[in-house]
């Protein structure tokens, strides 16, 4: 019984493959809709994917127990506030870090940013006949790699007291470096940045960027925030409302602090000075890798969904291809099913060959989808250094996704086909 029923299958197959060959332009407009919906499915998730596990590496190195203020973040932004009410917040200053320093007791250290958390600082930078193009620059204090959870590759970092006496001293990034010092040790050397030369110090080791958008993490300079403010004409000493600036705030809590407690100390101090009363809101924004964490995982969640979507619409269309063309396959096809009946063929049999072929279809649409789909990602990857990821499920989704649509749309058809009584059958012209 068991041979029989192997027999059976075996022919089906074989059916149904020389259907799918001896109808290649048909069979060819079949795949292609579902083609186009699996390479949706694998090429997008690849990219999406491989951005969400870029940006999670960078939101790592914000340090988990750090506390970051700034004047606004996506995190205000996410939760629906106005804009323009955001931009009437009063701008931070470095006074705000010297009084968190001073006044919270949970806080071990604190450092600030300028030219972070607001409209870049950008300047050219030079050395002989080498030239970068713009570059970022940030003015930061001497505990910035502590803080900010940074190596420094070559050379040392400033010090308080070229902090404090304005010293023109610059840490290059990987990027300046590479472009300035292609085979030559930078350290003592002088470069110029803007209008003012600087003697070179350090080199920062590499940091992780998220999916290479915009300005990379390596795309920067770092000299003391009391020469950024002299040179860039820049002073962040009173806070002001509606005008937006570039200081972010970083705190790190005692070892032996939570960061629950440290976030209440910032966040107490903070509200003291911008005169906040109880019922009202902060005027500025607390963020901590936790937090950042849960605003991704809310903009990838909705990221995904939107591809799902996407990718469905495409199935659809490829599914509603599917059942069209097996419809007309039936009708032209209807003389040999009445003779397949006449010489015994039962209904589930013929139900059977016509659902395989539609699987079998959309399964081929499905490989082609997932072969095209990672040729995309790798493709855009190679082009760009945009990071990919090829999880093993996409592929699995695909796979079933191809093979679902044509069982689904190709169930109306079969069921049609299996269904004809003979002797119509073998009158159809």
């Amino acid at each position: 019984m068991s041979g029989v029923r192997t027999g059976l299958a075996v022919e089906i197959v074989r059916m149904a493959v020389d259907t799918i060959l001896t109808y290649k332009l048909r069979s060819a407009l079949t795949i292609l809709g579902v083609t186009i919906g699996i390479t949706s499915i694998v090429g997008v998730t690849a990219i999406v994917r491989g951005f969400d596990e870029s940006l999670r590496d960078t939101v790592r190195t914000l340090g988990s127990d750090t506390v970051y203020v700034s004047q606004f973040s996506g995190l205000s932004v996410s939760s629906g506030e106005d804009f323009f009410e955001l931009m009437q917040r009063p701008n931070l200053t470095p006074a705000d870090a010297q009084a968190i320093a001073r006044q919270a007791p949970s806080v071990a250290t604190v450092s600030f940013v300028l030219g972070e958390g607001g409209p870049p600082t950008t300047a050219q930078m030079q050395y002989r006949n080498q030239r970068t193009t713009s570059i970022r620059v940030l003015g930061t204090t001497d505990n910035f790699p502590e803080v900010f959870h940074v190596d420094v590759a070559t050379g040392r970092f400033f010090t308080e007291s070229e902090v404090n006496h304005r010293r023109q001293v610059i840490v290059l990034g990987q990027t300046p470096y590479e472009a300035l010092f292609p085979a030559v040790d930078p350290v003592g050397k002088t470069v110029r940045l803007g209008n003012l030369r600087y003697r070179v110090i350090g080199v920062l080791g590499p940091r992780p960027s998220p999916g290479g958008l915009g300005a990379g993490q390596d795309d920067i300079v770092v000299i003391p925030q009391s020469t950024y403010q002299k040179q860039f004409g820049i002073r962040a000493v009173r806070a002001m409302r509606g005008r937006l600036t570039s200081i972010m705030i970083a705190a790190v809590p005692h070892a032996d602090v939570g960061r629950e407690d440290a976030v209440r100390d910032v966040e107490t101090v903070m509200r003291i000075r911008h005169g906040l009363r109880l019922d009202e809101p902060n005027d500025f924004d607390v963020v901590t890798q936790e937090s950042a964490m849960r605003l991704w995982d809310r903009i990838s969640e909705a990221t995904y969904l939107a591809l799902v979507s996407i990718s469905s619409i495409a199935l659809l269309v490829g599914g509603i291809g599917v059942m069209a063309i097996m419809t007309i396959s039936v009708t032209e096809r209807t003389r040999e099913i009445g003779t397949r009946k006449a010489l015994g063929a039962r209904r589930r049999e013929i139900l059977w060959q016509f659902l395989f072929e539609a699987a079998a279809l959309t399964g081929l649409g499905g490989v082609f989808g997932m072969l095209l789909g990672t040729a995309f990602g790798v493709g855009v990857h190679y082009a760009t250094d945009f990071p990919i990821s090829l999880p093993w499920w996409s592929y699995a989704l695909g796979a079933g996704f191809s093979v679902t649509v044509g069982i689904v749309f190709g169930l109306f058809p079969a069921i049609r086909a299996s269904g004809l009584d003979p002797i119509e059958a073998l009158r159809h012209e």
